[in-house]
């Protein structure tokens, strides 16, 4: 197994390198190109990647506690069995990736792409999603309790036995999203009644 701590890259290429099982500490990478990398089961702790390309890239099982991925691409990468605990992700693109069986805990995904993603029964409670763009997403069993949603792009996601308690969605638009069999608290049920015209008193 191989260790980087306190290294810092510029407009590095990795491009096709196998970085499996590789645990990187406190390192900080600027516009570099992991394109098609083998990052599985390695490890990031207190990491910065800002603008570096991951696209098509292999991340099954890897383990990520309080790094930053910010503007990064993910473009058809897999996350299979990946773990982002209490990560920074905010504006990356994570469309067409497979998420499959991870796990996201706490962090910011604000004005994240996550497009048309499969997250069927995962656990987003608490994350913060400001903005996010869910569009079309399969959210269905999803727990976002307490999630911050303000302003997220929820249109056409599929939401079917969603638990929405505790998670602020002001400037949701909710005339475009199947509440069917979603679990609100008081304060959404007036937000949604509110959105469809009705007079609540």
């Amino acid at each position: 197994m191989t260790e980087w701590e306190g290294k810092e890259f510029h407009d590095e290429t990795f491009s096709g390198d196998d970085l499996t099982g590789f645990t990187m500490r406190d390192c900080r990478f600027f516009n570099c190109n992991f394109r098609g990398v083998n990052l599985s089961e390695a490890a990031t702790e207190k990491c910065l990647f800002a603008g570096c390309d991951f696209s098509n890239a292999t991340m099954n099982g890897s383990m990520h506690d309080g790094s930053a991925f910010t503007n990064c691409i993910f473009k058809g990468a897999s996350l299979f069995v990946s773990r982002f605990v209490r990560c920074k992700m905010t504006g990356s693109d994570l469309t067409e990736t497979n998420v499959g069986g991870a796990h996201f805990e706490g962090g910011d995904w604000s004005y994240a792409n996550l497009r048309m993603l499969d997250l069927k029964a995962q656990k987003w409670r608490g994350v913060q999603l400001k903005e996010a763009d869910l569009y079309g997403a399969n959210l269905e069993k999803t727990d976002l309790r307490d999630a911050d949603l303000t302003h997220a792009i929820l249109d056409r996601a599929r939401l079917k036995g969603a638990d929405l308690r505790g998670a602020q969605t002001e400037g949701v638009n909710w005339t475009a999203v199947d509440m069917a069999g979603v679990r609100i608290d008081i304060g959404q049920a007036l937000e949604f009644a509110r959105a469809f015209g009705a007079k609540v008193e």
